[in-house]
């Protein structure tokens, strides 16, 4: 069984002139991804491991998320197969893990992530909004054999404020 959690990186600034990379969180950005990542532990899911796209928005709700579900750092790592606004290197860079994980967080982009949600759930997402995150669970052994799996949870921002 393997369980591929999607979170979508947190509401990003265009207000500083920086290239797509730099772009930062905004402050409900922040706040977005605090509340995710608290409702996301209660339900005390173990992630194996880790990875996020290098852009600064990605890696600041990354790092927000992995301190707020206690994930030990040294099982993170920054891949540019992230940075994907297709779901098409996100899609190989999944199917190239490590058997040994069977539950992975990856943090990126959209449209990327609601393709994948759409190509790999069996719920139908219009749109994966900012920090939103994604919870697919398959029945497979190997990460390559990846087909048509179950939507499991889907948490929103929006679900969340009051």
């Amino acid at each position: 069984m393997k369980t591929l959690i999607l979170v979508r990186h947190g509401k990003s600034s265009w207000e500083y002139s920086v290239g797509d990379k730099d772009r930062p969180l905004l402050v409900r950005g922040i706040q977005d991804a605090y509340a995710v990542a608290d409702k996301f532990s209660e339900f005390g899911l173990e992630i194996d491991a880790a990875y996020s796209s290098p852009a600064n928005r990605a890696l600041h709700t990354a790092m927000i998320f992995l301190r707020q579900t206690y994930f030990p750092l040294d099982k993170f790592q920054v891949t540019n197969a992230l940075y994907d606004f297709t779901g098409n290197d996100v899609l190989h860079f999944v199917k190239q893990l490590d058997d040994r994980f069977d539950t992975v967080v990856i943090f990126g982009h959209n449209h990327a992530f609601t393709y994948i949600a759409n190509s790999l759930g069996n719920s139908y997402i219009d749109n994966v909004p900012t920090s939103g995150l994604v919870q697919l669970q398959f029945n497979v052994e190997h990460w390559a054999s990846l087909e048509k799996g179950t939507t499991k949870q889907i948490i929103f921002p929006k679900q969340l404020r009051k």
